[in-house]
């Protein structure tokens, strides 16, 4: 198959090379209902070491830049309670931590979750974190930039490996909330 956006060497929809998955995400993926269909996620192989965004469209593709997206794990405090949440937004962009997303949360207090609290919370490894198969009850604050593509680019739960999703279905994710400006 031919992958929907960018140039890689192997494409498949994420149903049929769930193996290739995080256990998470691959039972999110399992479990997918909506109106994007579970066929329309698709995995394409990527080398783990060409991660990270820089260094991923160095080797990718430039073009590839305003048709991806990082999920980033926050920690929002109020009152001696931590909520953990998924901020997507395109990685041309910044998460507004300190404004929308400590508003939208109702914290007095927001910044990125530790390493080992995003890895160990979520079962991804850092650097692949994907908005897919989440912990239940995590709020998901999309970008409204993000819904708007056809398609987008965004971690798989693993180093290697992307996955590209219809942006509308960003929208759709439990406890997703879609935000104008999340990204600046």
């Amino acid at each position: 198959m031919r992958a929907p956006i960018g140039d890689f060497d192997h494409a498949t929809p994420a149903p049929d090379c769930l193996d290739e998955l995080t256990a998470p995400v691959a039972a999110a993926v399992r479990a997918w209902s909506g109106a994007v269909p579970a066929d329309r996620i698709v995995y394409v192989d990527t080398e783990p070491d060409w991660a990270d965004t820089a260094v991923f469209l160095e080797h990718y593709g430039t073009d590839l830049l305003d048709r991806s997206a990082n999920c980033v794990v926050v920690a929002a405090k109020r009152g001696g309670e931590t909520t953990l949440a998924a901020c997507v937004v395109l990685s041309a962009t910044r998460v507004d931590v300190n404004g929308v997303v400590r508003r939208q949360l109702g914290a007095r207090k927001a910044s990125f979750a530790a390493m080992d609290v995003a890895t160990g919370e979520t079962g991804m490894e850092y650097g692949g974190i994907t908005p897919i198969g989440l912990p239940d009850g995590w709020p998901v604050l999309v970008d409204s930039a993000v819904v708007d593509l056809p398609y987008v680019l965004v971690g798989s739960g693993r180093r290697r490996g992307k996955l590209l999703v219809p942006g509308k279905a960003f929208a759709e994710l439990p406890n997703a909330v879609v935000l104008e400006g999340l990204g600046a």
